[in-house]
Order: C-alpha cells, then structure tokens, then sequence
C-alpha cells in the first residue's frame, strides 16, 4: 500500500468530500468553470508539488494531462485563450469555487507533446510556505477530473510517452539522490541518453541480425535472399558479443559510485580504529575507550571523498575471544572486511618492533591475518584492496619514523603505507590524498570513456543477452530456427534495459533491406 505525506492525506480527504457532497463521480467532469465547458475524456489529471517539502522561497506545483488547461483557466483567472507556450505569466492564483486569492505568482502553459510528460502541462510558481502550498494544492483538488500524483507518476507518464528509456529515468532518479560531484556527473549522463544510445544501437544490430536470420529461414529455398546473408550475421554477432564483453569487464566502476564505495577500518584491538573513524567524519560517530574491545558492532558513516561517495565502516577489533558479543563482533569484522572495495588496515606503531626490518616483517604477517581467508596469500597487499596505516606515530621517535618509514619503501609489494596520528592529526592530509587517489581508481572518471553500468539489473539482463548470443553461435549449423531464437532473446533481454523492444520493428527492417522477389 502506497503511503502518501500528511500533506497529500489531506488534500485527498478534501477532494473526496467535496466531490461526495456534490454527488460528482471522481473522474467525470459534469460541472463548469466560470462557464467553460468541461467535457473532457476519463483521463485522470495529475497534480503535485514538485520542488520537494519544506519551507522555501519558491515552490512548483505541477499539473498534467487533459485537464490542465482547464485548471490553468480556473485558477488563473484566464479566458478561453490560454497563454504562449513555456512563457512565464504573473497571476493571482485562486480557489476556483471560492474565488478566493491564495497567492500570487508565475504560471506557466506546456501543451502536448512538447512538455516533460507529453502531455498537456501547467505548472505554478507560488510562494513555498506550507499554508500557500496546502491551499493550492486543495484547489487544484476541487477541480474535477483532478487528482494527487502517485510516487514517480510524472515519470512514469514520460516513459509511456517515450519522452524517456528506462536508462534516462534511472539517471533521473540517480540526480535527484546524488550527493556527491561524481554521482552528480554520472548521473547526469546517463540521463542525456548516452548509456541508452548505446543500447539503443545494440538494439538495431541485434534486430537487423534477427531479421537476417528470419527472412533466410523463410526465402532462401525461393533463392530470393542474397549469399552470404548468414556470414554477415555471424560477424555481426562475434563484433557485438565483444562490445558486450568489453562493456561488462568494468569492475563495477559505476555500480560503485552510485551507492557508494564500501571502506572498512579493520585492525588489532586499541590501534586508534575508532579515533580514525571520528576523525574523518569529523563528529564523535564511535566511543573512544582505552579499554580493548570496546567496539563490538558495525559503525557506519556516509562521507564525501573528493567528489566521491564512501560509506566508512569501523569495525569491532580483530583478536581471539572468550567473550561471546565480541566474538560475534569479530565474525562481523572479517566479513565486512571480505565485502569490502577498499581496507584501511590501522596498526599501532608502539606494538612494532623496534628494527625496521623486523617491523617490516611483522606487519607483513600482520596483513596476512586481516587478508579474507578465500584471498591468494600473493594479492594480500593489492594497492586497490588496502591501505596500511601506522596510527600513534607521534609516540615514535622522530629517528625510528624515518627508518621505518625508509624501510616500508624499499620493501617490494607492500600496500601503500601512511604514517598518522589521530591524536596530533599528523600525516592526515596525505593520507586523504592517497584515499582519494585509491577512492577515484575504484570508481573511475564519470565523464570519460564509454558510460559505464550503474544497476545491478542492467548488468544481468546483458549477461542474459551475452548468453543467447552464444545460443545462436551453438546452434547456428544445427538448428536455424533455434539459433534464431537465440537472437531473439539476446533482443528481449537488452530491450529490458531500455523498455524498449517491438515485433513490429523487425518486420520493418525485413522489408527495408530486403527485396523480396527481387
């Protein structure tokens, strides 16, 4: 069930007895405005604040479908003439049945097809506080054939009208939630088409392969389709099949950024894990304790990394326990630590050995036990899977850091290493460099390349498509018709991404690029 703001209960239980009082059915419209007949169709009119709760300055409340013209008239007070097209018209805006003036503000007329829905669209621009907002939207409520929108209902118009793909409304929909600069820039490119154009040019291939494919298995007998129809086809499948394969080799660069890169802070008891946590996000989000073990669960925190979203994980202190809740604690750590993009493995430097070689080797050690156990002993020091903090420097003499800190170089294989103190904040900022720089590798440029996946359901509705390509390829010198199913499920499983996809189509491009009979 559909839960809607208190805002929109409201209005909903004012339009419902207004309309019970009058006798007039919900989607009818039997009445007049201002003498202006209303004999529209049974298409429901839509309505909404479109610019979000809360108090603001301005706020939009936006209107589509066939009535829209005819609440535009009643509220603005207009003639049977309706103003241009997407120019800004300053009203008083009214209560159509009380005559009321509700406030004062801009207008504006988008007919069909040319507005965001496709359809016919007003919108109002009025003063954003809460009673100017309640009061419009009640009226707009009184208008008959006129009701609240549903969660999404402007969109989803838009699709249906083919104003949109799929793609465009998830990068809508990414835009509106981005909270960082990359989000912001991916999201803002796949919503101008530029992951649908891609799919959308797949999709032509892959209907001209199926409809290849069909008018030979239906004219080739007749000897009326040229030779070599089918080794084109195969070309064409081999040449899409490693676009495809390209495409899907992206380390889910886009899925990441868009929900956000997984850190985790993992490491010994009482190594500063918790401290580095309220550091970064600069708040007490974890307590402090010199007590060992005193984080037992998984503390998260969003955070903005340069344009970059990471949802920081601080994590209960890795060691053997007698004590049921940290136990648990610790299975939770190390499962975090195996789903995690990145790992921020933090030592204390007053547990290190004081020669550097032995402190090189002790952390080598160190990093095998926080290693997940299905890892490669050989990939435990991946620069894209960890980073090594050495937390507490400001208790090492200055000589023994530089020693440490030379050694730790010139060890081959190592993670990048960061010498901090939470306490004295020394070393932090190169340290948010190196994060960074790690944050930014994960995710990739949002703006370069080709775009990138960004749902899980895109990558497996292509992984479905990579699959009947290889029906095609399997069964294409046993079974043409099998092979051609092939084809077109390959065509149905894209057409998934996009929305889009249509028998008729194929059809089309039989007779455009075959004479038949010829």
């Amino acid at each position: 069930m559909i839960m809607l703001p208190s805002i929109y209960r409201g209005i909903w239980r004012a339009v419902h007895t207004l309309r019970k009082s009058r006798g007039t059915p919900p989607c009818r419209f039997l009445s007049t405005c201002d003498g202006l007949p209303v004999g529209l169709a049974d298409a429901e009119t839509i309505f909404a604040l479109s610019s979000g709760h809360g108090r603001c300055g301005v706020a939009v409340v936006r209107a589509s479908g066939p009535a829209s013209a005819t609440a535009l008239r009643c509220m603005a007070g207009l003639s049977r003439s309706l103003p241009p097209p997407r120019t800004a018209l300053l009203r008083s805006i009214t209560d159509s049945q009380s005559k009321e003036v509700l406030d004062r503000g801009l207008v504006f007329w988008f007919p069909a097809p040319h507005s965001f829905t496709g359809e016919d669209s007003v919108e109002f621009h009025i003063h954003g506080g809460p009673a100017v907002i309640t009061a419009v939207l009640q009226a707009l409520g009184s208008v008959p054939g006129m009701r609240p929108a549903e969660a999404g209902e402007f969109t989803r118009r838009a699709f249906q009208a083919g104003k949109l793909d799929l793609t465009e409304v998830e990068g809508l929909g990414d835009l509106i939630h981005a909270e960082t600069e990359a989000q912001r820039r991916q999201a803002l490119r796949q919503m101008s088409g530029e992951l649908g154009h891609l799919y959308q040019d797949w999709t032509h291939k892959l209907k001209r392969c199926l409809a290849h494919v069909e008018a030979f298995i239906d004219f080739s007998e007749d000897e009326l389709i040229e030779d070599g129809v089918l080794n084109q086809v195969d070309r064409w499948v081999c040449d899409l099949q490693a676009e495809m394969e390209q495409h899907l080799k992206d380390e889910r660069r886009g899925e990441r950024l868009r929900s956000g890169v997984q850190v985790v802070i993992a490491g010994a008891t009482n190594a500063g894990k918790s401290s580095l946590l309220n550091t970064l996000c600069q708040r007490p989000a974890a307590i402090v304790s010199p007590i060992a073990g005193t984080t037992r669960d998984i503390v998260e925190t969003a955070l903005d990394i340069g344009g970059f979203p990471v949802l920081l994980s601080d994590t209960a202190g890795l060691r053997e326990s007698q004590d049921l809740v940290e136990r648990e604690g610790v299975r939770r750590a190390r499962e975090r630590v195996e789903q995690a993009d990145l790992t921020l493995v933090v030592v204390d430097c007053a547990h290190l050995p004081s020669d550097a070689q032995q402190a090189a080797a002790f952390l080598q050690e160190h990093l095998r036990s926080v290693l997940p156990t299905q890892e490669q002993p050989e990939t435990v020091f991946a620069a894209d899977r960890f980073l090594l903090l050495l937390n507490k420097t400001d208790l090492l003499p200055e000589e023994q850091r530089q020693k440490l800190d030379r050694e730790l170089r010139r060890v081959s294989g190592f993670p990048p290493v960061c010498l901090i103190s939470c306490h004295t904040n020394e070393g932090l900022q190169d340290f948010l460099t190196v994060l960074h720089s790690s944050v930014k590798t994960l995710c990739g440029d949002p703006l370069s390349g080709a775009p990138t996946l960004t749902q899980a359901r895109h990558r497996a509705h292509l992984q479905q498509c990579f699959a009947a390509l290889a029906q095609y390829q399997r069964y294409r010198d046993i079974d043409l018709a099998l092979a051609a199913e092939g084809v077109r499920l390959a065509l149905t499983s894209l057409g998934r991404i996009t929305g889009r996809v249509g028998a008729e189509e194929i059809l089309d491009i039989i007779f455009k690029d075959f004479c038949i009979g010829k």
